[in-house]
């Protein structure tokens, strides 16, 4: 099994990155091949190089032979035979090895794997480690520990998924955010002069906002909540205001996203230009400069006006036009990413692109980011079964729309009611999808940049699985490398104080029962008189308040070199998770920071879900959690 993953990850596309494995394993692994589970395809992968034959292929070599390796070994379970596994996971797309081959070999399944499984799966797994390591694969659970993994918040058998759907803006297709959203802030500020605003002297600064913030329309406010909805940090306009004023504004308030007449979330990196309008729109609104014939406005009604304004770009045309002029200078492109998705479609699933760009703008930018690392004279259309443009998400997930099919170069297009594979599509609905292909619900994952257009939505409402594209995954993933020694020093402080202030709290509770003539809790603190318990809580308070004036600053700085405004993107405050974080754990199945990441997994993975630490675990796993390779808050 492991033979079959390994190899399914080297084509004839990845001359780029040669092995390094020696003749004899060469003609070993000659004689493993890859079964397509829907087309019973049939690849032959020959690799070479210069390492020793692992003693497990050695076994295998010497059980098989390369005749009787394929459909005779190995059936794959279908749907109607597939049953859950202890995990709760379907088995549908598993690999199974046929009894009656075994039988003809003579081999007996149970009798030829003598001793404790235990015993046996621990010398199985050691030699399955040297191999990958001599193909040049990492541990599948090392990836956990990279900038480049794949995130598993909910358990998701890669081979029971039938389909994969994709998002393309952010999703398939990564911009250069200071290129578009700059452009974006341009088009919107020089919309909202020709409505009569004064924007002169106001410049892009991507850095003021973060995904995951949510504007507070009434007041004029960004903020950052925690998992609860308790907002950790705020800025009005574009001041930062201080613990004691954010305490003193939202102390009794939650933040509720479905209050949508006051919040609104910051789910994608579409929304970093608006939020930066919005913010120094709110000071000029401050400081009076808003001219008095666009009539009385308050912070709502400013928000609507720039959203209005940034609208107008999308909609006339103007910034798309643009970008589609000269896609080189807005978006980056990932050599890396076609090959993940060939990879998907040759081992048999079906590939959706369901994007809310209209038809022009998708070729364009498509045929830019994927055909030039296509082989073959493949195009980008080559890749998917079913595209569907101008998608309307998320109301796609929700209801029934017309469909139409796009029929020729220009985009023409005529109504239809049931998509074929091959076909281009604008409009229509997820449930029309599912009935074409006829796969449902859990056989499908959907992969989008958006929480709740793409992510939240699809899960919701057709219980699809759910992959979130997080980019800034990369660099917040460095930044908390970088903060090790500065989060250790701070959590060091902090116990200090806590054993301090524990001492601080016994002391006071003995002088209080003292006064009241009732013994202190032990014969040393009962010895104690009134003025030998003052001078210690005394002292220990100087200690404290020393603490809190180093403490408090260090909690400040803690994610500035994520973004020094509001920290890290999944954090609020040292321990707790962020309301973004609460989101994606929520909604999405797994996450990662570009869809190319896949390919460092095969399509075949299992992803499982790391253990959720409860406030009831011992402090020593937490302290041995924080010292190892991560922390879970």
């Amino acid at each position: 099994m492991y033979a079959a993953e390994v190899l399914g990850k080297f084509s004839v596309y990845r001359e780029s990155a040669p092995l390094s494995v020696s003749m004899a394993s060469t003609q070993c692994l000659r004689n493993f091949i890859l079964i397509s589970p829907l087309t019973a395809h049939i690849n032959t992968h020959v690799i070479s190089g210069r390492a020793p034959m692992p003693p497990m292929m050695m076994r295998y070599r010497c059980s098989m032979d390369a005749k009787s390796v394929g459909g005779d070994v190995f059936s794959v379970t279908s749907s109607s035979k597939s049953d859950v596994d202890y995990l709760g996971e379907s088995t549908k797309g598993d690999f199974n090895l046929k009894s009656e081959h075994l039988q003809g070999l003579g081999i007996d399944g149970q009798a030829s794997l003598e001793g404790p499984i235990e015993e046996i799966a621990r010398v199985e797994a050691q030699e399955a480690e040297v191999l990958l390591r001599d193909l040049g694969i990492p541990n599948p659970s090392s990836s956990r520990d990279s900038p480049r993994g794949i995130f598993c918040s909910r358990t998701l058998n890669l081979r029971s998924i039938s389909a994969i759907g994709y998002d393309m803006d952010y999703t398939l297709m990564h911009y250069n955010v200071m290129a578009w959203e700059g452009r974006a802030y341009d088009y919107c500020l020089e919309n909202l002069r020709n409505m009569g605003f004064l924007v002169d002297g106001l410049t892009f600064d991507p850095d003021l906002v973060i995904r995951g913030l949510v504007i507070d329309k009434e007041r004029g406010n960004l903020v950052k909540a925690d998992r609860f909805g308790y907002v950790k940090r705020a800025m009005h306009g574009t001041k930062m205001l201080s613990t004691r004023a954010v305490s003193e504004m939202y102390g009794r308030e939650l933040v509720d996203l479905r209050k949508e007449s006051q919040w609104e979330f910051l789910n994608t990196l579409f929304s970093v230009s608006e939020a930066v309008a919005y913010m120094q729109m709110v000071d000029r609104l401050d400081n009076g400069a808003i001219a008095a014939e666009l009539g009385p406005l308050d912070y709502k009604g400013l928000f609507q006006a720039v959203g209005r304004a940034l609208f107008r770009a999308h909609v006339e045309g103007q910034l798309k036009s643009e970008i589609m002029s000269k896609p080189e200078l807005f978006v980056e492109p990932d050599p890396e990413l076609p090959l993940a998705l060939l990879d998907q479609k040759e081992a048999g699933k079906k590939l959706l692109l369901i994007t809310n760009s209209d038809y022009h703008y998708t070729d364009k930018m498509m045929q830019h980011s994927f055909n030039r690392f296509l082989p073959n004279d493949m195009g980008w259309r080559d890749l998917f079964d079913i595209v569907i443009v101008s998608a309307r998400k998320p109301e796609f997930f929700q209801m029934s729309h017309p469909m139409y099919e796009v029929v020729t170069g220009e985009g023409l297009m005529r109504p239809c009611f049931k998509a074929r594979t091959g076909g281009l599509y604008s409009g229509g609905s997820a449930q029309m999808i599912e009935n074409s292909l006829n796969i449902h619900g859990d056989e499908i994952l959907y992969v989008g940049d958006h929480i709740y257009t793409d992510v939240s939505q699809s899960k919701v409402h057709l219980r699809w699985r759910t992959a979130l594209i997080c980019r800034e995954l990369e660099e917040e993933y460095s930044a908390l490398i970088r903060s090790q020694g500065h989060r250790a020093s701070l959590i060091e402080l902090i116990n200090q104080k806590e054993v301090v202030g524990e001492l601080f709290n016994q002391l006071r509770l003995s002088l209080q029962r003292q006064i009241k003539g009732r013994p202190a809790q032990t014969l040393a603190a009962t010895n104690m008189d009134d003025q030998e318990l003052a001078e210690s809580m005394q002292k220990l308070l100087i200690v404290m308040q020393r603490l809190d004036e180093k403490i408090a600053p260090m909690l400040e700085a803690d994610g500035e070199l994520f973004n020094r405004r509001w920290g890290f993107l999944s954090r609020a405050g040292l321990w707790d998770k962020s309301h973004l974080m609460r989101q994606v754990e929520k909604y999405a199945d797994i996450y990662t920071s570009r869809v190319s990441n896949f390919l460092h997994y095969t399509p075949f993975m299992y992803f499982r879900s790391q253990e959720q630490t409860l406030a009831h675990d011992s402090h020593s796993y937490y302290q041995s959690q924080f010292n190892g390779t991560a922390v879970e808050n």
